[in-house]
C-alpha cells in the first residue's frame, strides 16, 4: 500500500498539470450537470414494513383519489378578543376565505369550518383544511403564494390567520455561521502550517470535493429522488473530511522535507504514509455511512450513500490534488517548524527555544507516567456526560418543534388552544373488511373498542370507500403528537385491533404522521444493535489489518461507544432538557430526534476512527521502527498532536456551522456531531488512548501467529519505503505505476 501510493504521490507531483485539469474538468461537467439537471421533485418519505406505512399503501388501492400522501394545510383563524368567529363580518371573512382556497389548480377540497364542526367549543378559534394533489415538496411556488396571500387578506380583515401543515415546507437555511466555521478553519490551518499557502491547500481541495459531490447529488437528485437534506449532510462531512485528509498529508510533507528529503520524493512519501492513513480512515467513514442501508429506509440509505461518495472524493482528491499543488507550490511551501515571512518566519530562535519538546511531547510524556490517573478520568468524565442519556426520549419533529416566529407554530399553538394538543396530531384508523361478509359491523365493533379506550378525546364517524369494503375513523387524542401517551394509545389501537382480527375477519391498521413517527422511531431503535455490530465489526476487521493487533482496534471501537453516549447525553441535555437551548437557539425542547442515535453511531464511528488511525500508525510506526513502548507514543505525539488537535478544531467548528441551520434535524446533527468529535478527539483519543497503550506495553500489539500469517500485509506505516533510501528514484515509475 505504501510503496503504490508513493508511487502515486510522485506521479501527482511530477504530471501536476494533468491532476489539476483532470480535477477542474470534473468539477466543471458536474456542475454543469447539476445545472441542467430538472428541478428535483418530492423526496419521497416510506418506511417499508411497518404497519403506518401498510396503511398508506391500502389507502392509495383502495381510495384512489384520495392522494394520502399529499400536502396539507390547516389555516387557522383566531377571532378579536371579546367577539366569535361564527357571526358578522368574522363569518363571512372566514367563508370567504375558504372559498378563494379552492380556487387552486393543485387543491383537491378545503373543509368549510361551519360545516364540518372545526369551531371551537367558545366559537373563537377554527380552522380550514386544506388537500392538495402532490406532496409538500412538489407543490408549486404559486400555490404557495396563494394560500399565504389569502391568509393575509383574512388577516386584513381583522382576524389572526395562520397556516400549519406541510403545503409551507421550505428549505432549510443553515445560516452564516457555516461560513464562520470554514473561516475558523482557515485560521486554524494558517496557525498550524505557519504559511498562508499550505493553509490554502486543504481549503481548495476540500472545497473541490465538496462541489463535486454536492453538484452531481443534485444532477442526480430527480433521477434518484434525493432530497434537501442529503446534499446538506454530504457538504457537511465532505467539508469537514476534506480538510482533515489534506491536513494530514500536507503535514506529513513538510515533515519530511525537514528531514532533509528532496520535494519529489517528500511528496511521495507523504502520500505512501500519511495518504496510506487516509485510504484506511476513508474506509472506515465509507462503511459507517453506506452501512445505514441495514435500517431500510429509503430516505436514510440515500444520505448516507451520497456522502460516503462524497467522502470518496475527498479521499482521491486528498491523494492526487494535493501532491500536485505542492509540486506548484515548490519552495514556497516550507519545512515543519519554519514559517513564511509574511507570518513572522525567518527569524532566529534561540537555542533553548529550539531544543524545548512540543506541546505534544509534553503532554504525552505526562500520561505516560500518570497513565491508570488519566485513564480513569478519562472515563469518569465521559460516564458523567452520559448520564442524561438514560433519559432519552425518541421522536420525529412536528410544527410544534418550529421557532414561535413561524407561522406553522403559531398554528399549532392556535390548534391547541382551541381543540387540545392531540389535535395536531391525529390517528388515522385504517379498517380493511373486503373479506368480511359484515363490513359495517365489524367497523362499529373497531369504533366502539377506540372509544372505550383512556386518552381519546374524539372519534370520527367512520368513512367508506365506494366499495364499501375499508373504511377510515380519525381518532384524537387527548395528547401531543410526540408524547409518551399518544405513544401508548397508538399501540392500544393495535391491541384492539389485533382481538378484532383474532374474531372477524377485518384487519386494523393505524396511520397518519403521528403513527409513522412512532413505527420509524421503532423500526430504528430495532436496527441498532444490528448496524452497531455490522458497521463495528467490519471496521473492528479493518484495524486489525491496518494496526496488526488484536487489543488496539478492541480499545478504539469500546473508546467509541464512551464518546458517542457522552455525545448523546449532551444533546438529551440540550435539545430535550433545555440546558443552553438559548445559546444553541432551541426554541422548544422536546423528543430527540429518533434517527439521531444511529446516525450518530455510523457518522461518529467513521470520525471518530479517522483520529484513531492517524494517530496510532504513528504511534506503531515508531514502534516498528525499534522504538520501546512508552517512547514511541511520546514520538508519535511529538509528530501528530498537533496535527489531530487542528483536524479536531476544523471539524468541530465546520460542523459547530450548521447548528444555525432552521431545520431542527440539521441544528441537531450538526451539535451532536460537533461534540461527538470534542469528546472522541480530546478525551478519547488524546487522553484515554496513550494511557491504554501505556499501560499495556508491548501487549498492545499481540497479534496471534495464525491470524498473523493470514493478514495482509498493508504496510501503512510506509515500511517498504526504507528501502528507497538506499537508492535513487527510478526514472520509469510512470511505466511501472501503470503496469501496477
Amino acid at each position: 500500500m505504501a510503496t503504490f501510493l508513493y508511487k502515486v504521490g510522485r506521479l501527482a507531483f511530477r504530471r501536476r498539470h494533468y491532476v489539476a485539469l483532470l480535477w477542474i474538468a470534473l468539477l466543471t461537467l458536474a456542475g454543469v450537470g447539476a445545472a441542467s439537471a430538472p428541478a428535483a421533485g418530492a423526496s419521497s418519505f416510506s418506511v417499508p414494513g411497518t404497519e403506518a406505512q401498510k396503511a398508506f399503501d391500502l389507502l392509495e388501492q383502495r381510495f384512489p383519489g384520495m392522494s394520502a400522501d399529499g400536502a396539507t394545510a390547516r389555516v387557522v383563524f383566531k377571532a378579536p378578543t371579546g367577539e366569535k368567529l361564527d357571526t358578522g363580518a368574522n363569518k363571512a371573512t372566514v367563508e370567504k376565505t375558504v372559498k378563494d382556497l379552492g380556487d387552486g389548480s393543485e387543491v383537491v377540497s378545503v373543509a368549510d369550518p361551519f360545516k364540518g364542526k372545526a369551531v371551537s367549543k367558545d366559537g373563537t378559534i377554527a380552522y380550514a383544511s386544506v388537500k392538495y394533489k402532490v406532496s409538500g415538496m412538489e407543490l408549486k411556488d404559486a400555490s404557495k403564494d396563494a394560500l399565504t396571500d389569502t391568509a393575509d387578506q383574512a388577516r386584513k380583515a381583522g382576524l389572526t390567520v395562520e397556516v400549519g401543515g406541510d403545503a409551507l415546507t421550505a428549505t432549510p437555511e443553515t445560516g452564516s455561521t457555516e461560513i464562520i466555521g470554514i473561516a475558523i478553519a482557515a485560521v486554524v490551518l494558517v496557525i498550524t502550517f505557519g504559511s498562508l499557502l499550505a493553509a490554502g491547500f486543504p481549503l481548495l481541495t476540500a472545497l473541490i470535493g465538496v462541489g463535486i459531490g454536492v453538484s452531481t447529488i443534485t444532477a442526480l437528485a430527480s433521477a434518484l429522488d434525493l432530497g434537501t437534506t442529503t446534499s446538506t449532510l454530504a457538504m457537511m462531512i465532505g467539508l469537514a473530511v476534506g480538510i482533515d485528509y489534506a491536513l494530514f498529508i500536507v503535514s506529513r510533507y513538510r515533515a519530511e522535507l525537514a528531514e532533509g528529503r528532496e520535494r519529489e520524493d517528500a511528496a511521495g512519501r507523504a502520500v505512501g504514509t500519511a495518504g496510506s492513513a487516509v485510504v484506511f480512515a476513508g474506509l472506515t467513514v465509507v462503511i459507517a455511512l453506506v452501512g445505514l442501508a441495514v435500517v431500510n429506509i429509503p430516505m436514510l440509505t440515500k444520505m448516507g450513500v451520497a456522502a460516503a461518495g462524497t467522502v470518496a472524493v475527498a479521499v482521491l482528491i486528498a491523494l492526487t490534488m494535493i501532491p500536485a499543488l505542492l509540486g506548484y507550490a515548490g519552495k514556497k511551501i516550507k519545512p515543519t517548524g519554519q514559517k513564511s515571512k509574511l507570518l513572522g518566519g525567518g527569524r532566529a530562535k534561540s537555542a533553548e527555544k529550539s531544543a524545548r519538546p512540543n506541546m505534544g511531547t509534553r503532554w504525552a510524556s505526562f500520561v505516560v507516567r500518570r497513565p491508570l490517573a488519566v485513564l480513569l478520568l478519562g472515563v469518569i468524565g465521559l460516564g458523567a456526560a452520559a448520564i442524561p442519556a438514560a433519559s432519552l426520549e425518541l421522536g420525529l419533529p412536528d410544527d410544534g418543534s418550529q421557532p414561535t416566529s413561524t407561522t406553522q407554530r403559531r398554528a399549532y399553538d392556535l390548534l391547541s388552544e382551541g381543540f387540545g394538543p392531540g389535535f395536531n396530531g391525529p390517528l388515522m384508523v385504517v379498517v380493511d373488511a373486503k373479506d368480511s361478509k359484515t363490513p359495517k359491523a365489524d367497523v362499529t365493533t373497531v369504533t366502539d373498542k377506540i372509544k372505550a379506550l383512556k386518552d381519546v378525546t374524539t372519534v370520527t364517524p367512520a368513512s367508506f370507500n365506494k366499495d364499501g369494503d375499508t373504511a377510515t375513523i380519525t381518532v384524537v387524542p387527548d395528547s401531543k403528537p410526540s408524547s409518551v401517551t399518544t405513544e401508548g394509545l397508538v399501540h392500544g389501537i393495535r391491541d384492539a385491533g389485533a382481538q378484532v382480527k383474532a374474531d372477524t375477519d377485518s384487519s386494523v391498521l393505524v396511520t397518519g404522521t403521528t403513527a409513522m413517527n412512532i413505527d420509524v422511531s421503532q423500526k430504528l431503535n430495532d436496527a441498532l444493535i444490528p448496524y452497531l455490530i455490522l458497521v463495528v465489526g467490519l471496521a473492528f476487521l479493518l484495524l486489525i489489518v491496518v494496526f496488526r493487533s488484536v487489543l488496539v482496534p478492541l480499545k478504539a471501537a469500546l473508546g467509541f461507544l464512551l464518546s458517542v453516549m457522552a455525545a448523546l447525553g449532551a444533546v438529551v441535555a440540550v435539545f430535550q432538557w433545555g440546558w443552553l437551548s438559548g445559546l444553541m437557539g432551541v426554541e422548544e425542547t422536546g423528543p430527540v430526534m429518533s434517527m439521531m442515535p444511529i446516525f450518530m453511531v455510523g457518522v461518529v464511528f467513521g470520525l471518530a476512527m479517522d483520529y484513531e488511525v492517524f494517530l496510532v500508525t504513528r504511534i506503531r510506526e515508531a514502534h516498528v521502527h525499534g522504538e520501546k513502548p512508552s517512547q514511541s507514543i511520546v514520538t508519535g505525539f511529538r509528530h501528530s498532536a498537533r496535527v489531530v488537535t487542528a483536524a479536531a478544531v476544523i471539524m468541530i467548528a465546520v460542523f459547530s456551522g450548521f447548528i444555525s441551520s432552521s431545520e431542527s434535524m440539521i441544528k441537531m446533527i450538526g451539535f451532536g456531531l460537533a461534540i461527538a468529535v470534542f469528546f472522541d478527539a480530546f478525551v478519547v483519543r488524546m487522553a484515554i488512548v496513550p494511557a491504554v497503550l501505556a499501560l499495556l506495553g508491548k501487549r498492545a500489539w499481540w497479534l496471534p501467529k495464525w491470524l498473523n500469517r493470514i493478514l495482509p500485509n498493508v504496510d501503512v506505516e510506509g515500511e517498504g519505503l526504507r528501502e528507497l533510501d538506499s537508492r535513487d528514484s527510478d526514472p520509469d515509475e510512470d511505466r511501472e505505476l501503470v503496469r501496477a
